[in-house]
């Protein structure tokens, strides 16, 4: 398992940092984890790339919800990934589905010409497909380097089978990398059973607010919502556990 590459999810430039010095290959960048990640910020982009040396893959969706866009939301996909070029990220993460549950191959097949000459990452809109296999072959068709799945399951570890299966049918053809509840407990376990070279996880801790007034009747969000007073953060420690699980002095750096 030596050499297996770690792409650590965050939403912050720390996050990028901090993952960087725990020894990750790779970072995606992206706010609103808390619905699954959208479009960072420009400045979250820029710094993130000048205060790191791996490469940052920037994540465009804009906006929470299923993987149905409308023209307007393309339109703003596009100047997304423009922008994330322009500011010098290294690979863009994307992910539009058609209402049946297939891959918008028309709206998928815009937006990996306007990333270009950047690699490009189809994310866990994936697993939301109707079938699996005629999505990953979609992906080839399309030239997508690599696809995040849980295996269409709620965790990557619960799904195993079926990432075993798509390695097995991807045959080198696409990169297939398990995400979704993927720690430094069973990474070690997914990398043996799958065959699978790239591993994508979060890793994260809870950090309290240094907000010591704290207003507990007032709350800005829906009713379902994030602790206004605790927010989740990239855990180096959690990092450097994961890539020790994996026998790693330090993840390789990926392109």
């Amino acid at each position: 398992m030596h050499g297996v590459i770690l792409e650590v999810a965050t939403d912050s430039v720390e996050g990028a940092i901090v993952a960087e010095a725990g020894g990750a290959g790779r970072v995606e960048l992206c706010s609103g984890l808390f619905e699954g990640g959208t479009t960072p910020s420009l400045g979250a982009i820029e710094h993130a790339v000048h205060r790191t040396t791996i490469p940052v893959f920037v994540l465009v969706r804009p906006r929470g919800g299923d993987f149905c866009y409308t023209p307007i939301e393309l339109d703003v996909l596009r100047r997304d990934i423009e922008h994330a070029r322009t500011l010098g990220a290294r690979g863009i993460v994307l992910g539009c589905l058609r209402p049946e549950g297939t891959i918008d191959a028309a709206a998928t097949r815009d937006l990996i010409a306007r990333a270009r000459p950047l690699p490009v990452t189809f994310h866990r809109a994936f697993d939301m497909t109707r079938d699996a296999f005629e999505a990953l072959e979609a992906l080839v068709d399309l030239g997508v380097e690599r696809v995040l799945t849980s295996g269409q399951e709620k965790t990557a570890l619960e799904g195993l089978d079926r990432i075993r299966e798509l390695v097995e049918r991807a045959a080198g053809r696409i990169g297939v990398v398990p995400a979704g509840g993927v720690t430094e407990r069973n990474a070690a376990r997914i990398v043996r059973a799958s065959g699978v070279v790239e591993v994508h996880a979060s890793l994260r801790s809870l950090v309290e607010s240094p907000m010591q007034h704290r207003n507990g009747r007032a709350f800005l969000g829906c009713e379902l919502r994030p602790d206004e007073y605790a927010r989740g953060a990239t855990d180096g420690e959690r990092v450097r556990a994961l890539l020790a699980s994996l026998g790693n002095a330090g993840a390789s750096t990926a392109p």
